[in-house]
């Protein structure tokens, strides 16, 4: 399964390390974060890390494979 992630601000470079297996893009006033989610435990695990580290998801949805 692959995800995006669509999060609030501009997402530094050394913050968004905390999210290896995800690839970072900014955008205007936003960052999407997208790559494989390898299951619902790894999901749950990565809204975890959004919320632990005060970033806010805008927008959430699974990519076509």
């Amino acid at each position: 399964m692959r995800y995006e992630f669509r999060v609030t601000g501009l997402v530094s470079p050394a913050l968004a390390e905390a999210f290896p297996e995800l690839e970072r893009e900014p955008v205007p006033q936003q960052t999407l974060f997208h790559g494989a989610v390898t299951d619902e435990a790894h999901l749950f695990g990565l809204l975890t890390r959004f919320q632990d580290l005060g970033l806010c998801i805008e927008e959430m949805r699974r990519l076509p494979e």
